[in-house]
């Protein structure tokens, strides 16, 4: 859906020098949900505003300068102006420092935070400097010992979208799982934090009376993690049950959106979460999630209408309210509904862009 007063069409041309009013670091190689989070808003916001990230690992395609042209810049915009520089790591808030206090130049400071514990003295000291906070929950904001605008992350609903019911079995034969039956899906890094093993229990625990339900664990194990994983797998073979467990290797971000659309539910069994987006995705493709009371989750899983919300770590009440739904067709047709429609109306990535674009502007006026 695009708004009048804005386009809000991608772009990926770096804007000139002169035109760059919002600067996004991204001070980390390695792929993480902070570097995710700037490759899908940047593109859609540089159709709103001169906006340019820096730094590594990020995709060429991206509006970017390099950080030697960071340097380079000039201290303002054309007549003065500020600014502004996004920073979601405490690394880029000090690098808005550096820039700012050392070399000069212009800026209005601006962190995004989406942590939901009470954070270290550094950490803080380096919030006290900023010009403007951002929380990703309500419950992020409550770790913060100053004000900040709650933004929630959104998603692209065009390419997570569901399908008809009639072509899920051609999907699944298709991926590799059964055509028929029920099938349920844990996706993300394999880890205790993120709840596997909760999950891998509770689903035990149903396709004990229930023959016809399958279970997907689809994600990597780092090598840290390695053994848990083969715990997990070894629970499975000892239940007798390994032909209905699948753990698929991680897949591209592109093909993701066919891996929820298969799915009769999706479960996100967190112990601890900064936000999580896994259970938006699986909405957006009309599947209902049962998700643990952790991180963004209650905020985005409206509890009873879109699926359930149970205790982080309780196997067996992630299992029951599971059961509820799986066990109601009706229920679940109408929980399917509801999540698509919960997406659409209040977690579209556009509005996230936008509603950024709009406390940038309200910086960079206020300069």
């Amino acid at each position: 859906m695009k708004e009048d007063s804005d386009d809000v069409s991608a772009s990926n041309d770096p804007p000139s020098p002169d035109r760059i009013e919002v600067l996004v670091p991204n001070f980390k190689q390695r792929l993480s949900g902070v570097t995710s989070t700037i490759v899908r808003l940047v593109p859609l916001q540089a159709g709103m505003i001169g906006i340019a990230s820096v730094g590594p690992g990020l995709p060429q395609s991206l509006p970017h300068i390099s950080l030697w042209s960071l340097l380079m810049l000039p201290r303002t915009r054309p007549g003065g102006g500020a600014r502004v520089w996004h920073a979601r790591r405490n690394t880029e808030m000090v690098g808005g420092l550096i820039l700012k206090y050392l070399l000069g130049k212009r800026l209005k400071l601006l962190f995004t935070s989406a942590s939901q514990r009470h954070h270290k003295w550094f950490t803080k000291w380096l919030i006290r400097r900023m010009d403007a906070l951002i929380s990703t929950s309500s419950r992020t904001a409550g770790y913060l010992d100053h004000p900040s605008d709650v933004i929630l992350h959104g998603i692209d609903t065009e390419r997570f979208s569901p399908i008809p019911v009639e072509e899920r079995g051609n999907l699944r034969e298709r991926l590799g799982l059964p055509r028929d039956g029920l099938l349920v899906g844990c996706y993300g890094r394999i880890r205790a934090q993120k709840g596997t093993d909760v999950f891998v229990d509770a689903m035990l625990e149903l396709s004990s009376t229930r023959p016809e339900l399958a279970a997907i664990v689809l994600g990597r194990a780092t090598e840290k993690h390695r053994g848990f994983e083969n715990d997990l797998r070894a629970k499975v073979r000892a239940a007798g049950v390994a032909e209905r467990f699948f753990f698929p290797p991680e897949v591209p971000v592109s093909e993701m959106a066919d891996w929820y659309r298969v799915l009769d539910l999706f479960i996100a069994p967190q112990r601890w979460e900064g936000f999580g987006l896994t259970p938006l995705e699986a909405m957006s493709c009309g599947v209902p999630v049962v998700a643990t009371t952790v991180g963004a989750f209650p905020e985005l899983v409206a509890d009873g209408v879109t699926g359930a919300l149970v205790p982080a770590g309780d196997a067996a009440a992630m299992a029951q309210a599971s059961a509820e739904l799986l066990d109601d067709p009706a229920r679940m047709t109408a929980a399917s509904r509801a999540a698509r429609e919960r997406v659409l109306s209040g977690f579209r990535i556009e509005g996230e862009a936008r509603r950024l674009v709009d406390l940038y502007r309200k910086l960079l006026k206020n300069d």
